[in-house]
């Protein structure tokens, strides 16, 4: 066993031990000087339950996905094959190609004079059935439900006679070649009959359910519900209820649009169903707050349940306070208790039983207060960088600019803190944490706080065009899937 082998064992052995990140694969990897096309650029990150499947979105419209290539098939498998599975349990998930095809496609809006374009905002898997796929996908106005399934594909192989060889063929015994008499009194040698065989089987996708005209605003959000019946859509103003059976239909359950619009003081950023709970969902805003809902109170969720945001800093507030306090992105932790928050600043841990404040607070990338009015010239500062959490939720991940990302260990006690870039070399280089965590609220510690100089620790080094604004965490493993402009790059430790 060398080296390598024993780290990752002593890993699995003790799971709050710091890890160490790999690379693992790329797709769509540009060669250097290579542009890229803005239709290429990845736009959502999906894995499935099981994290069997992967979907990715682009700015084109399209959804690719790929499916598990490491994972042998067991049933009816040899004693020694069995033998050799269970000999290799920390083997990293390693995907590969499956299909692709054209979610949504741009469209013009007529009524208000808008063009609709076909970027896919997010993808939400939802339950297989009868060995099929399904998922959501949806672009700023219309979501659709999607099947993916194998088809064996019929394909016209061959021609059962050769049209050269004519006098051979009236005296032929193939019973499948006719001889056949014209009324003139000419006669026909043969007819030919194309032979149909089916091929190896193929994933064919089909649109199931179109659901539309439910939003004014954009779409920033759909969940699933754990029921497997139920999802929602979110845009700015309004969270709606879909049944996946329903297309017509939806269900207003939040609506925070004001009498008068110069009333509005807030938008909704990101809404996430609970993952075992089907009557609790969540729903950030743009004042950096998060409103846990529960269905059963009323059918209209105009009043929370409970109410999760940071204490007032001490001190003057500046121009730029408000606008990177609000909230791009949520995710609930596996369990369901825990709740993970991404701001543009900083990433925050939430426990759904306790509203006096975060439990943890992450410093993403703090060297960049300084350069805030330059953020906010070039349009940066509204960058919407998505987050996620592991499926053991000992660790979070979030992104940041020169394709770098973050993953923190937000277990209690935790001082683990990795900076990696999206990269064949992930550079991966452990950041400085203070000895003594500071106090936000009640107990929030702060972690990561970076070092000057690195490409990590130097705004000066950053590039804000290249940003890792899309990942998402393996449910069942420690393997991390991101976007850096057409590329999905993977890690595992």
């Amino acid at each position: 066993m060398n080296g390598d082998d024993e780290e990752m064992v002593a890993a699995s052995v003790d799971p709050y031990l710091p890890l160490e990140w790999r690379f693992s694969q790329v797709f769509g990897e540009r060669s250097a000087g290579e542009e890229v096309q803005e239709v290429d650029v990845i736009s959502a990150i999906e894995f499935d339950h099981y994290g069997d499947h992967l979907a990715t979105g682009d700015r084109g419209g399209r959804v690719v996905l790929f499916e598990r290539s490491d994972v042998r098939n067991s049933s009816g498998g040899a004693r020694r094959d069995l033998e050799e599975t269970d000999h290799h349990p920390l083997r990293h998930p390693e995907f590969r190609y499956k299909t692709e095809f054209q979610s949504h496609d741009p469209e013009f809006d007529y009524l208000k004079s808008l063009e609709i374009e076909e970027k896919i905002n997010k993808i939400r898997w939802c339950q297989t059935a009868n060995g099929a796929l399904f998922l959501l996908s949806t672009n700023d106005k219309t979501i659709k439900y999607w099947k993916v399934q194998d088809k064996k594909m019929k394909k016209v192989c061959e021609v059962n006679s050769d049209p050269s060889k004519t006098g051979a063929l009236a005296s032929s015994s193939n019973p499948s070649i006719t001889t056949a008499c014209l009324g003139n009194g000419g006669v026909i040698s043969s007819l030919r009959f194309p032979v149909v065989t089916s091929h190896e089987s193929s994933p064919v996708a089909r649109c199931r359910r179109v659901y539309s005209h439910a939003h004014d605003y954009h779409i920033n959000s759909i969940s699933n519900n754990s029921d497997g019946e139920t999802f929602i859509s979110a845009d700015d103003l309004r969270i709606n209820l879909w049944n996946l059976e329903i297309s017509n239909q939806s269900f207003n359950i939040v609506d925070v649009k004001p009498e008068k619009m110069e009333d509005l003081s807030e938008v909704i950023t990101s809404a996430e169903f609970h993952p075992t709970h089907c009557n609790m969902l969540a729903y950030s805003s743009s004042k950096g707050s998060i409103r846990l809902l529960d269905l059963r109170q009323s059918a209209l969720c105009d009043s929370h349940s409970k109410l999760f945001e940071e204490p007032e800093a001490a001190g003057p507030k500046s121009f730029f306070t408000e606008i990177i306090a609000s909230v791009s992105d949520i995710k609930f932790a596996k369990e369901g208790r825990y709740l993970l928050s991404r701001d543009y600043m900083t990433l925050k841990l939430w426990d759904i039983n306790m509203d006096s404040g975060p439990v943890s607070t992450f410093q993403v990338h703090e060297y960049l207060k300084p350069k805030l009015c330059d953020l906010y010239e070039n349009d940066s500062i509204f960058d919407k960088f998505e987050c996620c959490i592991s499926g053991n939720g000992l660790r979070a991940a979030t992104g940041s600019y020169s394709n770098m990302f973050r993953v923190f260990g937000v277990s209690p006690g935790s001082t683990e803190s990795a900076t990696l870039e999206a990269s064949r070399n992930p550079m991966r280089r452990h950041v400085p944490v203070p000895s003594r965590p500071s106090r936000l609220g009640s107990i929030a510690r702060v972690v990561g706080s970076e070092s000057a100089g690195g490409v990590d620790g130097s705004s000066n080094a950053l590039d804000y065009k290249t940003k890792l604004l899309h990942l998402a965490w393996h449910p069942n493993e420690n393997s991390i899937a991101c976007a850096a402009g057409n590329s999905l790059y993977m890690y595992y430790a």
